[in-house]
């Protein structure tokens, strides 16, 4: 974070300066803003979140030992440490965001990009941060940071010589994404796709597309959406887009696109095509597999070039990618048995990109394996959704189905209805039950995919089989 006095901490966040020990109003931060007490160092301040499981308060004095100057809390704490109290600690962090964000931004350097989309966002996210940060002072989230806590914590990394500030915003209901690009009112705004991801939390997929179209409400009116003109919801948004008086660029295989892609090829080695872009024809080769990851290429290429990055670079840049994201699609196991592991999160539209991408790479004398587990906030969609995916999988050729959870009976139930008996495909209860399963089923060929909502936790069986076949 930048230097702010524990004076101009309290102004910014509306709260009352409490102070310990030698400490005055002048005294300087300047170290990590964070909720999570292990991870701060000296000058950083603690933010006291009230938690389902357990409550901030509770670790104002791990804090301080880590070196912490100030704590932002709802209730004074007895230990001797500068503090403020406010109402709310997550509506004051936003605040500091906004404030932090704004001080540097009126210095004219920082340029700001907004991300959303149902599905695709860490990924887009990582890809532009890789191509901006040869261009300058790149901040971008960890992870999926893209929540009322983890994107103003990303946005108050960033300091004075800060060129790019990438944040990605996740919806957890209506207004949600417009409360916080409303802290920063980026410059650039991608949309990536409106899908049933979250839906059951929306109401249904149009107000999805009315949730993530908040994004292009809150950027600035000077500003450019870039837009996915191959989803029709995410097309739409051009008209808002242009009555608040931005740019609009597009990107897609469409050939209305600004930027394009043509010629997608998949294999077990990654994903090429070739980006049409401003008169060019330039070869992309991503290590990254699965034909979707090619929107977020597009994506990422299209944004950087708002911002001055020719489509050239970014794709030079994009192609010393070697993984999406940890549980995104990253590849483990050996030459013998590949293992996909794909299990950060799932959507209906993730899921069958997966199992397509699965059927893509296998070759004719190789085995693929699917397993599969549910899919979370699907609402109303939820049965019918987890059906879909059952007879993708069976008429995809999925050789061994193997869903695991009571959440997912249902896929499995349709896999079998459509064809898929005679133990080509099988529910278990459980991952250690898959595991076990796995462990004598799984053979030399084979390739093998691990999918399913992060509530599910395949991600850490997807692990597990990586290392037994590392």
């Amino acid at each position: 974070m930048i230097a702010l006095s524990l004076a101009e901490v309290a102004e910014a966040v509306g709260g009352e300066l409490r102070l310990s020990g030698t400490d005055t109003a002048e005294t300087v931060v300047d170290g990590i803003v964070d909720t999570d007490s292990r991870t701060l160092g000296e000058r950083s301040v603690f933010i006291a979140k009230p938690g389902a499981e357990t409550d901030g308060h509770l670790f104002v004095d791990a804090a301080r030992a880590a070196g912490a100057t100030l704590a932002i809390v709802e209730h004074v704490v007895d230990e001797p440490m500068s503090q403020i109290v406010v109402d709310d600690a997550v509506i004051a962090l936003g605040a500091l965001a906004r404030e932090v964000v704004r001080r540097v931004r009126a210095r004219g350097e920082l340029r700001i990009v907004g991300i959303t989309g149902s599905n695709g966002k860490t990924t887009t996210k990582n890809f532009l941060a890789r191509i901006l940060s040869d261009q300058g002072e790149t901040v971008a989230p960890v992870k999926s940071f893209n929540n009322e806590v983890g994107a103003p914590v990303t946005m108050l990394r960033v300091t004075e010589s800060t060129k790019y500030l990438v944040s990605e915003f996740g919806a957890a209901g209506p207004g949600s994404i417009a409360r916080l690009a409303g802290l920063v009112e980026p410059d650039v705004v991608i949309e990536l796709m409106v899908g049933l991801a979250h839906a059951g939390g929306f109401g249904g997929i149009e107000a999805t597309a009315k949730a993530k179209a908040e994004l292009i409400a809150a950027a600035t009116a000077t500003g450019t959406a870039v837009l996915n003109l191959d989803d029709a919801r995410v097309a739409a948004m051009a008209q808002l887009a242009q009555s608040r008086g931005m740019t609009v660029v597009g990107f897609g295989q469409t050939p209305a696109a600004d930027v394009r892609a043509r010629d997608i090829e998949v294999s077990a080695s990654g994903t090429t095509c070739v980006i049409e872009a401003a008169g060019e024809s330039i070869p992309l080769r991503l290590r990254v597999l699965g034909a979707h990851h090619v929107t977020n290429a597009l994506a990422a290429i299209t944004a950087a070039g708002v911002l001055g990055v020719p489509a050239a670079d970014a794709v030079a840049r994009l192609e010393t990618v070697e993984i999406a994201e940890r549980w995104r699609m990253q590849p483990l196991g050996n030459d013998r048995v590949r293992i996909i592991n794909d299990a950060y999160n799932a959507s209906p539209d993730s899921m069958a990109a997966a199992l397509r991408t699965l059927a893509q790479i296998t070759g004719p004398d190789e085995r693929t394996v699917a397993v599969l587990g549910a899919m979370s906030e699907l609402g109303e969609s939820a049965g019918e959704e987890h059906d879909r995916i059952g007879l993708l999988a069976v008429r995809l050729n999925i050789r061994r189905i193997v869903v695991v959870g009571p959440e997912a009976r249902r896929l499995y139930l349709s896999a079998v209805g459509e064809g898929s008996w005679d133990s080509e495909a099988v529910h278990l209860p459980d991952q250690d039950a898959a595991f076990e399963y796995l462990r004598t089923e799984l053979r030399d060929g084979d390739r093998v995919l691990v999918k399913s909502s992060n509530s599910v936790g395949l991600r850490h069986l997807g692990d597990r089989l990586g290392e037994l076949f590392s």
